[in-house]
């Protein structure tokens, strides 16, 4: 059987192709594709440069990693999933944008009554958001900065909000901090006419951050910089909190006793389990020792967007079908200033 799959040539434009749909082997989930989700910077953030130096000996890359759709069948020692079910899922080289995914089962979640496909399709996107808040440990009470407004920080300070936590949003594009602000998110930032950390100290009533997530990939230091002199002080002038770094953001910086008594933390992707083989096809890690490893943190992000809790669909700009990879990956490289959540829908 074929299938169509989004793909970036080596000139970092988009395209579609066909391609066999991969044998479906033990612990695995083969899925008829509803609605997938470009995470425009993990997936499209080497398109640029591409454009600049393009390499015409490159062959098309699939790419895409979350989407929701039907179990079409089921592999060998698969018995959380039936044929027809509804479901989100995940993973690189797992959940591309395409017609059909086969998915190992633990990438996999059951979607719950009152999430339609197009939200669901956001399921890996708001899991590495619900991680990295995860990893901040947030108190209620507690105030946050997020810097960077893409899809995973629009969800990370949506999570931290329900969290009982007061959160001030950073972005350089208008566009992005109205979405934040038309989820509930308390305040935001221009990054580009206003001093974040000015902001802060204003949001905090003079208090200070408890801690900040940089939410977003490439160069951060700046970032990192202004999230660390956000942060509370204790009277013998060191800084006290904790900073979380999400995907490959990159931070130079002194560390040791220059940073004072901060927390920095990484936060990898979804939670435990991701690119474990044996977990991702069904082993799972013993629940006293790994409380929120991936497939749980899938599960609450869709019951969270149950119970309304969650809002996604406001962060979507535009919609495509696979036959129109170009016009999508365009929107997105050429015009990040209004385009943000860009769905495929096969």
């Amino acid at each position: 059987m074929k299938r169509k799959v989004a793909a970036i040539d080596g000139s970092g434009r988009g395209l579609c192709i066909e391609e066999d749909v991969p044998d479906l082997g033990a612990g695995e989930v083969l899925v008829e594709v509803r609605a997938s989700l470009i995470s425009p910077g993990t997936e499209l953030g080497g398109a640029k440069k591409m454009r600049a130096e393009p390499d015409p000996a490159r062959k098309p890359r699939p790419f895409g990693y979350t989407n929701a759709g039907v179990v079409a069948e089921v592999g060998a020692g698969v018995e959380q999933y039936r044929p027809g079910q509804r479901v989100a899922c995940m993973g690189g080289g797992y959940a591309l944008h395409a017609d059909w995914a086969v998915v190992p089962q633990n990438l996999c979640v059951p979607v719950p009554d009152g999430v339609g496909f197009d939200a669901a399709a956001a399921v890996h996107l708001a899991a590495t958001g619900l991680h990295a808040v995860r990893r901040t440990a947030p108190l209620y009470g507690e105030n946050g900065l997020v810097v960077g407004l893409g899809i995973v920080g629009q969800l990370a300070a949506q999570f931290a909000q329900l969290s009982g936590c007061h959160i001030l949003g950073v972005d350089h594009y208008a566009r992005r901090r109205e979405m934040a602000l038309s989820t509930g998110i308390e305040a935001v930032v221009d990054a580009g006419s206003e001093d974040p950390v000015e902001r802060a100290g204003a949001f905090t009533a003079g208090y200070g951050m408890d801690f900040g997530i940089v939410a977003f990939g490439g160069e951060a230091s700046d970032a990192f910089e202004g999230i660390y002199r956000s942060l509370k002080q204790a009277p013998d002038t060191h800084r006290m909190g904790r900073i979380v770094l999400v995907g490959g953001a990159r931070v130079t910086h002194g560390f040791g006793s220059a940073l004072g008594n901060v927390d920095v933390r990484s936060a990898a992707r979804t939670g435990p389990g991701y690119h474990d083989e044996d977990y991702e096809r069904g082993r799972d890690y013993p629940r006293v020792f790994v409380e929120w490893p991936t497939q749980r943190n899938l599960a609450e992000c869709l019951r969270a967007m149950a119970a309304g809790k969650l809002q996604v669909e406001p962060l979507y700009t535009h919609q495509f079908s696979l036959d129109q990879v170009a016009a999508a990956v365009d929107v997105l490289v050429e015009n990040p200033a209004e385009a943000l959540g860009v769905l495929f829908k096969p």
